[in-house]
């Protein structure tokens, strides 16, 4: 085996953060929304929670947003626009995942330094990253304060839609929260994966073409 630093520090720093404010946001927003059900905190110290680990998420967000507009490991998060190629290469990943990889075949995608997510990784982290949690935000923003924002509550369909909008992709995140620990532990070792986002190298095949770049010994 051979390592790469594949998630250098601002990145795992980010990481860790997000994890930690997800959580906060999906139990203060639990309280806060089904009050009937929960009663761990006072509605007032949930809203304060929630509102104070959002601002904490966008910041985080932004943080993520610079380093990667500012650096070359921006090619992780570039579509690939070659439809055909993608969905080739996203068929081969499913089928690793739903048979290879039970039965000893190789993963198809080589980590780079420069290129960490498989076809399937960077669909969804496109989404994630650039569409979801960026409507998350606006849609916090506008309950927060809706007198502020009243002009773009009333554009989008008014607060109960604002409301339901946040509410579904809470919903996603909620799901997202148990699909990701799962998806950690697919690498050659359960604990590969964690390991690599608290040390910043992935261990890779000794013979693994992509160890060219990055590789220590």
């Amino acid at each position: 085996m051979r390592e790469l630093y594949v998630n250098p520090l601002p990145v795992r720093i980010w990481h860790w953060a997000n994890a930690v404010l997800f959580i906060v946001l999906v139990a203060s927003g639990v309280q806060v929304r089904y009050l009937d059900l929960f009663d761990v905190l006072p509605f007032g110290t949930a809203v304060t929670l929630h509102n104070w680990a959002g601002f904490a998420l966008i910041a985080n967000f932004f943080v993520w947003l610079l380093f990667y507009l500012f650096s070359e490991r921006n090619r992780a998060y570039h579509p690939e626009f070659n439809l055909l190629k993608q969905a080739r290469a996203s068929m081969a990943q499913m089928k690793y995942y739903g048979w290879g990889m039970f039965h000893g075949e190789q993963n198809p995608h080589r980590i780079d330094p420069y290129d960490k997510f498989n076809p399937l990784q960077r669909t969804l982290y496109q989404i994630l990253m650039l569409f979801m949690l960026p409507l998350q935000f606006a849609t916090g923003l506008m309950m927060w304060d809706t007198k502020r924002f009243a002009v773009a509550i009333d554009m989008v369909g008014g607060l109960r839609v604002v409301s339901t909008v946040h509410v579904l992709i809470f919903i996603f995140f909620v799901f997202y929260l148990f699909f990701h620990p799962y998806l950690t532990t697919l690498g050659h070792t359960p604990t590969a994966h964690i390991k690599a986002m608290w040390t910043g190298y992935e261990e890779v095949e000794a013979d693994d073409d992509s160890t060219a770049k990055g590789a220590t010994s």
